[in-house]
């Protein structure tokens, strides 16, 4: 299976749209121009479920997503927010969240897809023409 196609905006944050100009300049992707936005009023934090934390905790981390992800991001914050708040989350809601993560390009497997140094790793001045 051929792996999922990198989106323009996730590649013009991690840079590889930079690095790899020819491959993005032709992409036509739908534009969206509104960003994440606040989590909708029915997520609410309980006692049992920190799902607002959670939204925006991915807001921050991944900072790629627009509003198309709405609910996506609505399904993760609902899984994350029970893990915050402590509660035990089975395996199908673990790997559920693993999924979304995938999807919106937030796993380590992703962001070693798009070429993401590790924080504080700027390497040497020769690296690009050694690579």
């Amino acid at each position: 299976m051929p792996r999922p196609r990198t989106p323009k905006a996730k590649a013009a944050v991690t840079g590889q749209a930079a690095v790899r100009r020819k491959k993005f300049e032709g992409r036509n992707e739908p534009t969206v121009e509104d960003g994440l936005g606040d989590p909708p009023e029915w997520i609410q934090d309980t006692e049992n479920n920190k799902a607002r934390e959670a939204w925006q905790t991915l807001r921050t981390e991944i900072p790629w997503l627009n509003s198309s992800h709405r609910t996506l991001v609505a399904t993760a914050s609902n899984i994350l927010g029970r893990m915050i708040a402590g509660q035990e989350c089975g395996v199908q809601a673990m790997n559920l969240l693993r999924q979304c993560l995938g999807q919106m390009g937030a796993t380590p497997a992703d962001a070693s897809k798009a070429g993401v140094k590790p924080d504080g790793e700027d390497g040497d001045e020769g690296d690009e023409f050694f690579k």
